[in-house]
């Protein structure tokens, strides 16, 4: 699926875009930008795609998407049906981490909601949200442009005292998708996660990098102060976990399907990671 950069700056008098979009379906685009995203779901349902994270959505979710951390709301089939009367309805906020000023978050009254924006690189799903917070939305909507930027610093705020919330991309995800001014970097990302699920090795991608396989070690470790191999299994059980919530596979066909090449290795790797045996895994999420 084609990545898209896609334009979501104000095109009015104002340092971000609230917007209330209501559709037959929402936009069908795997895309990015660098503003943030704040998106209340007020009607719909589907699949949230979000890095790595690929997880149903439904009215009321609220989610917070880091500045360019690819993604997309792919709302069910039936929404697409030419004959369907059915809408999707979110309200949406665009904004940069320096839309009030370059230092505005770094004052120490701002540091949890700068915090709480770091955090979103990972994009960041709301649990159990104060319904009240659906009229601060709407207050968004109406307000005058003071009290709307007000409003705004008020629903962050809010967002970053929240503890009750769940990290959607995988960290080795995140970091993939970090803009790079090293042409090296993007071939290592690009050919990483087309072949995660293949047996590859750090000699393969030193290959792709055109550097030798000692000094790849070195380069790789440098950046992501993790060794290649654990950068890569990282992205496997991260894929593993996505298809053991989907509670389409059983644990070995998701082994092999992540690239691991027998149980007691991906087992182990399983547990190494999330801290948790696959099995364990899959009991806590069937319990939700």
């Amino acid at each position: 699926m084609k990545l898209h950069l896609l334009d979501r700056a104000s095109k009015e008098n104002s340092s971000f875009l609230v917007s209330h979009n209501r559709y037959s379906h929402f936009l069908k685009v795997w895309h990015y930008h660098p503003e943030l995203e704040l998106v209340l779901i007020l009607k719909s349902t589907g699949t949230r795609f979000i890095g790595d994270s690929i997880e149903k959505f439904s009215e009321g979710d609220l989610v917070l998407i880091g500045k360019d951390l690819p993604h997309m709301w792919l709302n069910d089939e039936v929404y697409f049906e030419e004959n369907s009367t059915l809408l999707s309805e979110a309200i949406a906020v665009h904004f940069k981490e320096d839309f009030l000023g370059v230092d505005f978050f770094e004052l120490p009254e701002m540091k949890k909601i700068l915090q709480l924006m770091n955090t979103a690189r990972q994009g960041i799903l709301f649990v159990d949200i104060n319904p009240e917070i659906l009229k601060d939305f709407n207050t968004l909507l109406t307000a005058m442009p003071f009290e709307k930027t007000l409003k705004l610093i008020e629903i962050l705020h809010q967002l970053a005292n929240h503890d009750n919330y769940r990290l959607l991309s995988s960290p080795g995800y995140l970091t993939s998708f970090q803009k790079t001014e090293n042409n090296s970097l993007d071939e290592i990302y690009e050919y990483i996660f087309k072949n995660f699920s293949k047996p590859i090795s750090s000699k393969d991608v030193a290959e792709v990098a055109k550097m030798n396989p000692s000094a790849f070690s070195r380069f790789f470790k440098r950046i992501h102060r993790k060794t290649f191999t654990r950068y890569l299994n990282e992205i496997r059980i991260g894929y593993a976990c996505k298809l053991l919530m989907e509670n389409q596979h059983n644990i070995t066909p998701v082994c092999y399907e992540s690239g691991f090449n027998n149980i007691s290795n991906f087992n182990r790797h399983f547990k190494s990671i999330t801290g948790m045996s696959p099995s364990d895994y899959i009991r806590l999420h069937n319990q939700k």
